[in-house]
């Protein structure tokens, strides 16, 4: 094996088996790009604080943008050999330049280099995922505006509880995915802080400008302690707990899909484009979509638990443990992203909602029992009497194997004398939905309001 930077001090070889334990390369090759980024920086820092010649610092940013060349057209494809990508980068680059590719990591350590690498990558996949998150919801609100008055039963406890706008009920999960994007915004805040130039875990000797550095990476600001900035991984769990959070979103959203494609349910057809068959069942269309992303939610909450052990009995400063953080964020960042993209393809061109039948569905039930209530409170009889009344108009119906529309005036009056001929339109499904104009409610003249508030917050950057 190639003797490695740090082998000098060690008379024997590393064994072949605990180098490949050891390695990292498998997986942090993902960061290259952003190593090279922060090498660039690293060097023209090292330049402007005289620390090395100019030249010196050209020489470094034109061998590692060859270097990263290298890695686009797939001839750069380091080995276990190289331990991990840093080592990699700077071997290549000293003998692309020679020594002066030496002076590279001076003022630097290993530990703050990964560091600033993870937080270029997640800076940059937060910003992609955002981006997801925002088609996402324009899909669901396009969606929406064309099911403003198309009605589906509200659940609670999965029993029927009230009819609902399908549109009020999209609009639920673009206000999840607002939530989503507010705390990736947050996140990002605190991922965007530069730790290069803390060193291994004290700072470093050399006169460097951890300021004039982070400012050429775009970071907002440093860590103002070295042992922190090397150690804190706070701004990985942070962004996976947010993660989690999208995952739990889709999860539930999944589960939606899923009984409404059922037989049972009958509210959505899934088109060809999203649902696979059986192989021994000719007549069975299956959601593979929503169950694979309300599967794969569990992995993303993995990874969350999985940091949060690594964490909790590190002391100061950096721990190899340290090096299990990416792997989790990769595959946190690329199964999240997936499933928004995947959803998002389902709710754009790979389901369609049968109105007819969601019309109907809505008049098959007692979802219309508060609105009874309402309506004698509307009338003057004190709520909770009248919840005990509509209580008794149920039972009537259920022993006769009616619903409440079916019940005749004479009935009605029979019960109470408050009702009217008024109470068939109030209770209505339509009427039902329309009659729940308080702010946020599901009345149609609400969920357009909101359709507006959301069209706007969706055409803003942040």
């Amino acid at each position: 094996m190639a003797q490695q930077p740090w082998s000098q001090r060690f008379e024997g070889s590393l064994h072949p088996a605990i180098a490949l334990f050891n390695a990292s390369i498998g997986f942090d090759i993902a960061l290259i790009e952003y190593d090279i980024t922060g090498s660039q920086a690293h060097a023209q820092m090292l330049a402007h604080t005289g620390i090395i010649a100019p030249q010196e610092a050209e020489a470094i940013v034109r061998g590692l943008e060859q270097i990263r060349q290298e890695h686009r057209n797939g001839t750069f494809q380091p080995g276990v050999e190289a331990e991990d990508v840093h080592f990699a980068v700077e071997r290549r680059l000293t003998e692309l330049i020679g020594d002066t590719g030496k002076k590279l990591h001076t003022g630097r350590s290993r530990n703050d280099q990964v560091g600033t690498d993870i937080r270029l990558y997640l800076r940059d996949r937060i910003d992609r995922i955002q981006a997801h998150l925002r088609q996402f919801q324009s899909v669901l609100v396009n969606l929406a505006e064309t099911h403003v008055e198309t009605l589906i039963p509200g659940y609670t406890h999965l029993q029927r509880a009230q009819p609902l706008s399908l549109a009020h009920h999209l609009l639920a999960y673009v206000e999840m995915a607002q939530r989503d994007w507010e705390r990736l915004r947050d996140v990002r805040r605190r991922v965007n802080l530069s730790p290069l130039g803390c060193g291994a875990l004290a700072g470093t000797t050399f006169p460097i400008d951890r300021h004039y550095s982070a400012e050429l990476l775009g970071f907002e600001g440093l860590y103002a302690n070295s042992l922190d900035g090397v150690s804190d991984r706070d701004f990985a769990i942070e962004f996976m707990a947010a993660a989690s959070l999208i995952a739990v979103h889709l999860s539930r959203l999944s589960e939606e899909v899923i009984l409404w494609a059922s037989e049972e349910f009958r509210f959505v057809t899934l088109k060809d484009t999203c649902a696979t068959g059986s192989s021994i069942m000719p007549q069975k269309k299956n959601p593979d979509v929503p169950e694979l992303v309300r599967g794969k939610a569990g992995r993303v909450f993995g990874h969350l638990q999985g940091l949060l052990v690594m964490m909790k009995g590190l002391p100061l400063a950096y721990n190899k443990d340290l090096q299990e953080d990416k792997e989790a964020i990769f595959d946190g960042v690329n199964t999240v992203t997936a499933c928004l993209q995947a959803m998002t393809i389902l709710f754009e061109e790979g389901l369609e909602f049968r109105p007819a039948r969601l019309n109907s569905a809505v008049a098959e039930d007692f979802s219309n029992a508060t609105d009874v209530a309402d309506y004698l409170a509307a009338k003057g009889v004190p709520f909770r009497e009248a919840y005990n009344i509509v209580g008794t108009v149920v039972k009537v119906c259920l022993s006769q194997g009616k619903l409440l529309k079916d019940l005749t005036l004479d009935e009605w009056q029979a019960i109470h004398p408050q009702f009217a001929a008024d109470i068939y339109e109030a209770i209505a499904p339509r009427q039902v939905v329309a009659a729940r104009n308080s702010y946020g409610g599901t009345g149609f003249e609400q969920v357009r309001q909101a359709l507006e508030r959301t069209r706007s917050l969706l055409s803003q950057d942040s």
